[in-house]
């Protein structure tokens, strides 16, 4: 019981967030190491492996110690900005996920390179950046960046919990695509870290009249940011024409097809 007892008062966000890494480093690690290393596997699977092992290194590793470093700064920068801060939360949270994708289109654009072919190996739902950010990806997350706003105007959620929360409605919506892509472990931090320097840049709680959130509110931050994208369905007619006049090129099924 002293045992479990302190295990359960080390179970903090920053604790969490430590051991999901050390999870997902072994796991993609052993992963990787399977596939790459077999002559069974084929040049597509061994190209979708270093391209997600491309998006760990340039977007978890290098966006994740850039973020770290310059925290403080930045949060005290866009604090500074004349703007309500659930405008600046949305909109620097979008930001940060236009990023993440640029990191995973040229990724799937990099299959060549990889020893495969574009459209036979990729992470992206296209190869065209703005296609996939406008009828597939960036496009669905801000309405769950709406949700945090509204959230983090009512709840003091920590910025470190905030991180889990998101990276755990994220890893729910990759499952739903792939359900292996729960293992990794990683997803955490892919999503996590759209939202990590937003939340670090929010009025403190009294500011916000924000109050200590309790369990049930975990769970509505885990939920309701999924069902959020019904948000979009006032602009489903004008999303379905731009589809339609853009003619893009997916290789999975787009919402707006």
């Amino acid at each position: 019981m002293i045992l479990l007892s302190r295990i359960l008062n080390k179970l903090t966000a920053g604790w969490l967030i430590k051991a999901v890494g050390v999870y997902s480093a072994c796991v993609v690690a052993l992963i990787s190491l399977a596939i790459l290393g077999s002559d069974e596997t084929d040049v597509h699977q061994k190209a979708i492996i270093k391209m997600a092992l491309g998006l760990i290194l340039l977007w978890v590793v290098v966006g994740g110690l850039v973020m770290r470093r310059y925290q403080i700064g930045i949060a005290e920068a866009v604090r500074g900005i004349p703007l309500n801060w659930r405008v600046k939360f949305v909109l620097f949270a979008t930001g940060l996920a236009l990023l993440e994708e640029a990191v995973t289109v040229t990724m799937t654009n990099l299959a060549p390179l990889f020893g495969s072919e574009v459209g036979k190996a990729f992470i992206t739902a296209s190869a065209n950046y703005l296609h996939t950010v406008l009828f597939h990806s960036v496009i669905m997350f801000i309405p769950m960046f709406i949700t945090w706003a509204f959230l983090l105007g009512r709840y003091d959620f920590d910025a470190k919990a905030v991180f889990l929360l998101f990276g755990l409605t994220g890893s729910l919506a990759e499952m739903s695509i792939q359900p292996t892509n729960a293992l990794g472990g990683f997803w955490f931090f892919v999503y996590g870290l759209m939202v990590f320097l937003p939340a670090c840049s929010i009025p403190p709680a009294q500011a916000r009249r924000a109050r200590s959130p309790h369990w049930p509110h975990f769970l509505l931050a885990v939920v309701l940011p999924l069902v959020s994208p019904i948000l979009l369905l006032p602009a489903f007619p004008l999303l379905r024409y731009l589809y339609r006049v853009m003619d893009p090129v997916f290789f999975v099924k787009s919402p707006f097809q």
